[in-house]
This record gives C-alpha cells, sequence and structure tokens, in this order.
C-alpha cells in the first residue's frame, strides 16, 4: 500500500476581515480532510489582517477534525501570553492547536510597539528558538493529571504536580508555572518555515538560527525550495539534524485556475514529494483553490491510496503521526510549585499576572523578562 501524503494549506486572504471567508475556507479545507491549515500574522500595517491566533480560536468551534496552526511572532511578544494563548487554542480545539513560530524584522513593527528597535536576523531566531523552549516547558508544567477537582476538600489541582519551569536564557527568563491545564496534545504541534538556502554550507546567520531552532524543536517543518532534487537535498538533511520524526511539508504556490494546472498538481503530488512528506499549498485565491482541491485533487488521490478518506485519531498529533510528549516533570526531577513562588514582575513585563493572591486553586505565575 502506498505511504499517505499529508496535505495541508495557508488561508492567507490580505484584506479580508470577515469572520464568514475563514470559516468558508475551514470548511472547504476540512471536506478536503487536509491535516491543518496555516494562517500569516505580523504587526507591519499593510496588507491589512486579522490577528492569526484570535481568528483560528472563531474557528476551532465550527470545524472538528481539521488542524489549526496560527503564526505568532515571539519579537514582540512575551513567551508566557504565547504559550498560554497557544494552549487555549488546544483546549478549544480539543486538540488540534499548532504554532507557526514567527519572527518581526521590521523598523515599521518595532515602531508599532516602541519597546526595542530591529535587530538581526540571527538574533531574533535565537530568540525564537528560546520562546519555543520556553513555551513547552510551561505546557509541561501542569501534569496530566493535576487537576484532582475534589468538591469535598475545595481543592482544584494537586499543587505537588505543578511545576517552576526556572527557565533563564539572553533574552528572558519565566519562572512558571502556567495558569492553563497541560494541552489535550501535551505539546501543540510546533512548526518553523525553512528555505533551502537556509541549509547551504554559505547561508547567511539569520538562516542558519532558522534552521538550528527548527531542528531543536519544530515538529513540522514547511521547506521552501526551487525544484525536487533541491528539496530532497534539504529533506535529507533536515532530518538528520531534527530526527526521523520530524515531518517535512513541501510549501508549493498553486493557482488552480486551468485542468492543466489541477493536472500537474495532482502529478507533483502524485510523484512523490522528493523526500518530504507531503505539501503544504499556498493558494492564490484560497476560496477558489481549496474548493478545485476539496472538489477534483483530493478525490484523485484518494482513488490512489495516496490520502485519507476521513480524519482519524483525535489530535493534530495524531493526523500527523506524532506521539503525545510525557511531561518533562512528571518523573519528579522538576521543582513543585508546593511554595509560594516570587511576586512581582520585571518593569519590561506584564505577563505574570497569574491569579490573585490567596486563590487556593491554581497558584501565581510570573514570568520575569529581560530585554
Amino acid at each position: 500500500m502506498p505511504r499517505q501524503l499529508h496535505l495541508s494549506t495557508a488561508l492567507d486572504s490580505p484584506g479580508r476581515f470577515d469572520a464568514a471567508h475563514f470559516t468558508d475556507l475551514a470548511r472547504l479545507a476540512e471536506r478536503a480532510t487536509l491535516d491543518f491549515v496555516t494562517l500569516d500574522d505580523s504587526y507591519t500595517p499593510e496588507p491589512g489582517r486579522l490577528d492569526a491566533l484570535a481568528t483560528f480560536a472563531r474557528l476551532a468551534p465550527v470545524t472538528r477534525g481539521l488542524g489549526l496552526v496560527p503564526t505568532v511572532t515571539t519579537t514582540h511578544t512575551e513567551p508566557f501570553h504565547t504559550s498560554i494563548a497557544v494552549n487555549t487554542l488546544d483546549w478549544v480545539s480539543e486538540g488540534r492547536a499548532g504554532w507557526l513560530v514567527g519572527v518581526s524584522d521590521t523598523e515599521a513593527e518595532a515602531r508599532a510597539f516602541g519597546r526595542r528597535g530591529t535587530a538581526p536576523a540571527e538574533e531574533l531566531w535565537a530568540e525564537a528558538a528560546d520562546a519555543a523552549e520556553a513555551a513547552s516547558r510551561l505546557w509541561d508544567s501542569w501534569e496530566d493529571d493535576a487537576e484532582i477537582r475534589d468538591t469535598a476538600t475545595g481543592r482544584f489541582v494537586d499543587r505537588a504536580k505543578l511545576h517552576y519551569v526556572d527557565f533563564e536564557g539572553p533574552h528572558f527568563s519565566v519562572r512558571g508555572p502556567s495558569i492553563t491545564p497541560r494541552p489535550p496534545q501535551g505539546r501543540p504541534v510546533i512548526a518553523v518555515t525553512v528555505a533551502a538556502a537556509d541549509l547551504a554550507p554559505d547561508a547567511d546567520p539569520g538562516g542558519r538560527a532558522r534552521v538550528a531552532t527548527a531542528a531543536r524543536h519544530a515538529d513540522v517543518v514547511l521547506l521552501d525550495a526551487p525544484d525536487r532534487a533541491t528539496r530532497l537535498t534539504a529533506a535529507t538533511e533536515l532530518r538528520l539534524r531534527g530526527g526521523e520524526a520530524l515531518r517535512i511539508l513541501a510549501r508549493v504556490p498553486v493557482a488552480l485556475t486551468t485542468a492543466a494546472a489541477t493536472a500537474a498538481l495532482l502529478t507533483e503530488a502524485t510523484e512523490g514529494g522528493g523526500g518530504v512528506d507531503g505539501f503544504h499549498l499556498v493558494p492564490a485565491d484560497p476560496a477558489r483553490d481549496l474548493a478545485v482541491l476539496a472538489d477534483h485533487v483530493v478525490p484523485a488521490l484518494r482513488e490512489r491510496g495516496l490520502f485519507r478518506t476521513a480524519y482519524t485519531g483525535r489530535t493534530l498529533r495524531d493526523r500527523l503521526g506524532l506521539a503525545r510528549p510525557a511531561s518533562r516533570y512528571a518523573s519528579g526531577t522538576g521543582t513543585a510549585a508546593t511554595e509560594p513562588p516570587r511576586t512581582g514582575t520585571s518593569a519590561t513585563d506584564t505577563s505574570a499576572a497569574g491569579t490573585p493572591a490567596g486563590t487556593p486553586t491554581r497558584p501565581a505565575a510570573t514570568a520575569e523578562v529581560t530585554r
């Protein structure tokens, strides 16, 4: 039996602000049983766009099997906030959330926040790697059975199963624990976009830093490569660095305006992706191209035994064949949050509000950030 493909798509629609548009696109993607959808995001004023994570939170209740992987930049956001926002999306989608890691590298974005200037790409991606590490620790900071909901004693959590994460890095420090229970997936799926040029011996420092982030933290890489041979070389190198469990999807721009364009995409998918596990489509016109995908391309792939006929499993990790990770603190190696955590935050951080002092069911959480 041929190996089945993984397929996903971008829903990028600059200038569209109506919920119905994105709902219709998500339903088309779900009709095609795609693994997941992505939505780009940035803090640049043009082109106008909605907040990606908030948009996908809106789509979670109207979808049932589709993975939701918004772009969230790490440059002007606090890692504590990012971790609980993605965690919340995983809860409201019942285990279908992911996080496409992005950075903000423009003067316009820096001016919009007014807290810091721009920085070299290698520094931004090193910071993104730290944010991904901090988020993963925060997702693990509640053990899976930390919630006990004992009405007789009035105890909501077993505080011995909540852990400080004590992340210390050059860009920020995070004390933890999270204020949100462990995500349904254990850790939501992390994705990073990588270009084949980032893996070349003469790659610029920013590209090398992006690859290092992907190799260390990504569950999925969206790979840009100009041709199949380059794609194979890049995918092979990524697996050497990131491990065999890494899922690699080739990014493919599509404009399915003619029968010939549809046939070309079908041929590309049928003949194999050059060392990748499938394809991430970037449609020129999402409404038009996703309809063609659902009505023509996916049915043809199903006839060839190359794509699922229905969703199986419960979570996005299930769809991608990724194991649910155990909490790194479940073995008792972390520091339990049984003592009162430190109070207060640094002058530049507002992510540590946690819960009011004296709240019996959740420990306050402190994320101290130094920029």
